[in-house]
């Protein structure tokens, strides 16, 4: 097989990128070493930034986005048993979120794909990329039981923390930083309608909590656990009663409560990979960074990330420029570095750390503090979630 740029991973980065470059009229080949229906139902973010809506939309991927995505205008953060409202429009001109989750994303760009798009093999698993400082870089790949060869001119890897594209870079010329919380995420989605139309994010001394959504029907809530909790240590009982701990307001507001369908957790982590290009090997999403989901930035960096590539490379066929992929990295780094400092900001400010003491306490009751009688922290805060520029 041939392509022109060969992408490892069927994620929303990965059929993100295959979809833009259709668009531009580029071919593509997407190996992806899960089966549809798992790609189709993981359970991941939730969070659109405007930048992110406003790709999909570009791309022809927005239809059921538009109808049955939730657009929210802000958030409420919720601390020493006070409300205070995070206005988006009001502080960034206009911008907003979308609650859209990665499974639907994924579901409209596997449609698009698999109608107008280039070859989309799933259960297709990429053993290794040879030749990434060559001209002439290639994917060497199982499937349906045989072995073969993807000849590329480029190759984006989009393969997650634990794909093969990352380690195609030579350790001697990389860089990695990197931090792990001493707490995680106890996730849990109930058939329930949220208890505030907005998501609410929970600063309590037992522990961070954050009130989400699927759909008007369906709740994603969290709750701050220690580092290597099992999910089914917490019966349903005891995950409603701290979550209405941790919520609770001097106005008496109430959780609503619903069957638990599913329970998980999620560790935290920050995470960068320096560089993001190795001769014609691209990396994007999770292949090159993570970050703590406290600040929704997940799949929102990966969509920015395979926005630029996409981008530089019609950069190169209309004007010969290589100029902008070969910035690719730099360009890249600086927004994942911006979200990295956010999504730290965020985490350190809402969760209660294990060895935290009273003057700990005291500064994050203050910054939140800050955010609520500040039209300047509070932009901040609203520039930061509703999204970086894509360039």
């Amino acid at each position: 097989m041939r392509t022109t740029v060969g992408i490892v991973g069927a994620g929303p980065a990965g059929l993100l990128l295959a979809r833009l470059l259709h668009r531009a009229g580029i071919d593509s080949v997407v190996l992806e070493s899960r089966d549809r229906s798992y790609v189709e139902q993981r359970q991941r973010a939730g969070i659109l930034e405007q930048g992110t809506v406003d790709v999909l939309r570009a791309a022809g991927a927005g239809e059921r986005m538009d109808r049955e995505g939730l657009r929210h205008d802000g958030i409420e953060l919720r601390y020493d048993r006070r409300r205070h409202r995070v206005d988006f429009p009001a502080l960034t001109g206009g911008r907003s979120v979308m609650v859209y989750a990665q499974t639907e994303v994924c579901k409209d760009l596997i449609a698009l794909q698999l109608k107008e798009g280039g070859p989309l093999l799933f259960e297709a698993e990429a053993l290794a990329v040879e030749g990434a400082d060559t001209d002439s870089p290639r994917v060497r790949f199982r499937h349906e039981g045989r072995e073969s060869v993807l000849e590329c001119d480029y190759v984006v890897g989009c393969d997650g923390f634990w794909g093969v594209a990352r380690k195609a870079i030579p350790a001697g010329l990389t860089r990695t930083f990197e931090r792990t919380y001493p707490f995680a995420w106890l996730g849990i989605l109930a058939d329930v309608p949220p208890s505030h139309d907005e998501l609410v994010y929970a600063r309590h001394d037992r522990g961070f909590a954050l009130l989400s959504m699927r759909s008007p029907s369906v709740s994603r809530l969290y709750l701050q656990v220690p580092e290597g909790t099992d999910a089914e240590q917490w019966s349903d009982e005891e995950i409603w009663q701290e979550l209405q701990y941790r919520f609770e307001t001097a106005d008496g507001w109430r959780l609503e409560r619903g069957p638990i369908t599913q329970k998980s957790v999620t560790p935290m982590r920050s995470y960068v990979h320096e560089p993001m290009r190795h001769g014609r090997l691209f990396l994007a999403g999770d292949a090159a960074h993570i970050v703590p989901p406290t600040g929704a930035k997940g799949l929102n960096l990966a969509v920015g990330d395979v926005v630029t590539f996409a981008r530089a490379l019609v950069h190169l066929r209309e004007t010969g420029s290589a100029e902008r992929l070969d910035a690719y990295s730099q360009t890249c780094l600086r927004r994942v570095w911006q979200a990295e400092r956010f999504s730290y900001d965020m985490t350190t400010m809402l969760h209660r750390a294990p060895d935290a003491t009273p003057f700990d306490d005291g500064l994050q009751l203050a910054r939140l503090d800050r955010i609520a009688s500040s039209r300047a922290a509070a932009t901040d805060l609203a520039e930061g979630y509703t999204g970086f520029p894509l360039d």
